[in-house]
């Protein structure tokens, strides 16, 4: 099996955002993120939405989607309610009183997204290491439900198994990196037990995706990159970023001159499906109309 370099290492030319990622109020995330333009999940957005659409020819009911690296639900929230980041970094800056409880925090925004329009008739999985952030999103209803589980360690959890094999589509934005083909490995054997579903991941172009494409060739699927297209994931948080992510890309033979040159990390976006599915409507012919 084509082995990857160390994530780890890798992940050493990023800003870290760990302190943040799991709190269990995620104003301070959201203002960080803000900070950075982040606006991965809005590059995304019409990606999603034309697999949904495709998908929603060929399957019947509600479409069973599972967001990994999910944090406290942003996929989820501009796919069912039309959002965009804009809006919510808007909704999330406002100013909470500070005597304001979690309780009264949670039941705030649970009223919130609950009052919006609901457009997208999908169910939402949010799988994620950081169980705040899983579980807020849960309380104020963005995620139908939520597994906190480390499938780079684990395998899936047998209570989460049947929620699981209902599974239509898979989608990322930006957690390829913190896992790798491991969590495919441990992953695989349950969202394949029925239908497969397509798996749409936004990576990073500082991460190879070789070993994650040879797992999923594994399991009978066919991995295809959008040729040519890249997508802003945020800017860089210091010109120390920026240099240490260009000599990554640079030693890996990617040239950055035009792009993250520019001072923003992009990803690119691979789409796994099942070898007829992606004979049927090749990737370029998906996205073309």
């Amino acid at each position: 099996m084509t082995k990857n370099p160390d994530f780890d290492e890798i992940n050493e030319a990023k800003a870290c955002m760990d302190n943040i990622y799991d709190q269990a109020d995620p104003g301070p995330y959201f203002r960080e993120l803000q900070k950075l333009g982040y606006v991965i999940p809005n590059e995304a957005k019409p990606v999603f939405q034309k697999l949904i659409s495709q998908m929603k020819l060929q399957r019947d009911g509600s479409l069973n989607v599972l967001d990994l690296g999910c944090s406290y639900g942003i996929n989820s929230a501009i796919l069912k309610h039309d959002l965009s980041m804009s809006k919510l970094y808007r909704h999330w800056g406002q100013k909470r009183a500070e005597s304001e409880t979690l309780k009264e925090n949670v039941e705030y925004h649970k009223q919130y997204f609950a009052a919006l329009d609901r457009p997208e008739d999908i169910k939402v999985i949010g799988l994620d290491v950081a169980k705040n952030a899983v579980s807020y999103a849960e309380d104020i209803g963005l995620l139908d439900s939520g597994l906190t589980c480390n499938l780079e360690t684990q395998p899936v959890p047998a209570s989460a198994k049947g929620d699981l094999e209902a599974v239509d589509l898979v989608t990322s934005t930006g957690c390829v990196g913190y896992i790798t083909e491991k969590s495919f490995d441990h992953l695989l054997p349950t969202i394949t037990h029925g239908r497969p579903p397509w798996i749409a991941n936004f990576v990073l172009r500082m991460f190879p995706y070789d070993a994650i494409e040879e797992t999923l060739s594994h399991w009978g699927y066919v991995t295809e990159k959008y040729e040519g297209q890249t997508y802003i994931q945020r800017e860089f948080a210091s010109s120390k970023e920026q240099d240490q992510v260009l000599e990554r890309l640079i030693g890996e033979g990617i040239d950055p001159k035009g792009k993250e040159t520019e001072g923003e990390l992009l990803a690119e976006f691979y789409l796994s499906r099942p070898k007829a599915d992606a004979a049927d409507v090749p990737i370029e012919r998906l996205f073309a109309a």
